[in-house]
């Protein structure tokens, strides 16, 4: 996906490259009196073709800052100093520059899916939806915005469910009756660990290769759950150690 935005404006440039040039040529050496000699762009175009990432930042900054440029000229300009600035790992400041891209011109969809790609990047998933969803908007073929909206609307999805379960264990705290099951509601940190361990459980028994295995991990569990049970509030015994101990053996050292 990053790649397509990135060359973005490699093609838009290219796709106007005699154009540009012999415009922007023409107008460079008029000499009709009077008349307001634009920025030449050939330049900017020729260093994007060539994805030669300094000479784009110098040649194509310079067209940017230039008054006289058109705006056309100065969006294109923009788009490739942005994902010069991409390629260079300088995501704000072609975050930057795509910003100034859509004022210019709100309605380029490829903009909006570019900068989402790099609010993500940042870890700023709302700015990054928003950009995406925008490029949807404007563009309902956009493949690459489609997958980016879709795949980050999951991530979300994902997030929102784990939010929603933090610091909770894996059963109804209000028919607790033990005092291991008490502790363990009274403590974020210890139901957040019996939830992982019930789940990397369920994950196990679930992969088994055959029914033989599955019942030996169960019944791991169900030891570990009754030393539990009978040895809490004893000296010495460490609840969150033997929890930990206990996801390590199931998920392994590798943490899966």
């Amino acid at each position: 996906m990053r790649r397509n935005s990135r060359n973005l404006a490699v093609a838009l440039l290219c796709a106007c490259l005699s154009v540009a040039l012999t415009s922007g040529g023409a107008r460079a050496t008029s000499s009709e009196p009077g008349k307001d000699v634009q920025a030449d762009a050939g330049p900017c175009v020729a260093a994007a073709a060539a994805t030669d990432d300094d000479k784009i930042i110098e040649v194509c900054g310079a067209l940017i800052d230039n008054e006289k440029a058109a705006k056309p000229d100065r969006v294109k300009a923009l788009l490739a100093r942005a994902s010069a600035y991409d390629r260079k790992q300088m995501i704000d400041r072609a975050i930057a520059d795509y910003d100034t891209v859509l004022r210019l011109d709100p309605q380029l969809a490829d903009a909006h899916n570019a900068r989402g790609e790099l609010w993500r990047r940042k870890g700023d998933r709302p700015k990054a939806i928003m950009d995406f969803g925008a490029a949807v908007k404007l563009n309902p073929d956009h493949a690459a915005a489609k997958a980016n909206y879709k795949s980050l609307s999951l991530e979300l999805e994902r997030i929102g469910a784990m939010m929603a379960v933090a610091g909770k264990p894996s059963f109804d705290c209000r028919k607790a009756r033990r005092p291991v099951e008490k502790a363990i509601c009274d403590n974020p940190a210890l139901a957040d660990l019996d939830r992982e361990i019930v789940a990397s459980t369920f994950r196990t028994v679930r992969e088994a290769k055959d029914p033989r295995q599955a019942r030996e991990l169960q019944r791991a569990q169900d030891d570990f759950i009754a030393r539990r049970n009978a040895e809490f509030g004893k000296p010495g015994y460490d609840l969150q150690k033997a929890m930990r101990e206990r996801l390590q053996q199931i998920n392994g050292a590798d943490g899966y």
